[in-house]
């Protein structure tokens, strides 16, 4: 018999929920076989979570269960699906998109829609939480060298598309997809489009345009100075040394980052992080 399957956990339902996944696939699974990707993600940001999937799933070996819980239709019409990739790695979760931009950096997959029955898991289905009663159920069947075909009949998944960067001569345009445990906001702007570093930048963040510090590391940042800087996600991100760019420069997911190429416009000022602050709580109240 085959040794069992690493699984990976992404969602957004915190440790206490968690938990509860695990205690089914360690029904299964025997210890040091469940590897967490993240469990404090924002509530309900599919593309988000679908980002960071994309970009850790693949560093780990071929053939580990990815199992997504970020589920905001849970209990709705939206299909229960476990996906086979080409590179014999499986990936479980809701057929909202999560699970799409993984599988096609995996090299596309097929498809089931997960039935119930086929589970062997006693008791009812909680229309709540169908990770614990659906998801983790089949993926620790998969880990342990069930075939996909018995889950479930043949379904075509949802595709989902992350939004892509665009550039010009004159300006490189992405947004934000990913703001991490330090604040810091992960763009889709590939790092080497970037602007030389050692540099100032020009960067419209939203409604604000700004100079920002292109540096190489946080270091090279003085204290509470906000910079460009590459992520690690090989993508550029806007962080404040030893501070919480999201909060200070008013940053969410979804908001468009635009890296200015032209020379500095005469009415351009350098927005400081204490100014922004200030910018983002008048715009909060109303003042």
């Amino acid at each position: 018999m085959a040794a069992p399957r690493v699984v990976t956990l992404t969602t957004d339902i915190g440790s206490a929920y968690a938990a509860q996944l695990k205690a089914v696939l360690l029904e299964r699974l025997p210890p040091g076989h469940l590897v967490d990707i993240a469990h404090d993600l924002a509530a309900h940001r599919i593309e988000e979570a679908a980002f960071l999937l994309a970009h850790i799933g693949p560093a780990f070996p071929a053939g580990t269960v990815h199992l997504a819980v970020v589920d905001p239709g849970v209990g709705s019409a939206r299909a229960p699906v476990a996906l086979a990739c080409r590179d014999g790695s499986l990936l479980v979760g809701p057929d909202n998109g999560v699970l799409a931009p993984l599988a096609r950096r995996l090299g596309g997959a097929r498809a089931v829609r997960l039935d119930p029955a086929r589970l062997g898991r006693r008791g009812r289905v909680s229309a709540t939480f169908e990770g614990r009663d659906l998801f983790a159920p089949a993926a620790a069947l998969l880990a342990t060298g069930v075939p996909l075909e018995r889950l479930g009949p043949p379904w075509r998944y949802r595709r989902l598309a992350l939004p892509r960067p665009r550039r010009s001569a004159s300006r490189l345009v992405g947004s934000i997809l990913h703001v991490d445990h330090f604040a810091n906001a992960i763009t889709n702007l590939p790092t080497e489009w970037s602007p030389r570093v050692g540099r100032d930048v020009e960067v419209r963040l939203g409604p604000v345009l700004c100079r920002l510090a292109r540096r190489r590391t946080y270091a090279e940042l003085a204290p509470g100075e906000a910079g460009l800087l590459g992520s690690s996600f090989g993508t550029l991100e806007v962080a404040v040394r030893e501070g919480r760019a999201a909060e200070l420069l008013g940053l969410r997911v979804g908001l468009e980052v635009e890296v200015l190429r032209r020379p500095r416009s005469p009415r351009t000022a350098r927005v400081s992080p204490s100014r922004a602050r200030r910018a983002s709580r008048r715009r909060e109240y109303g003042k």
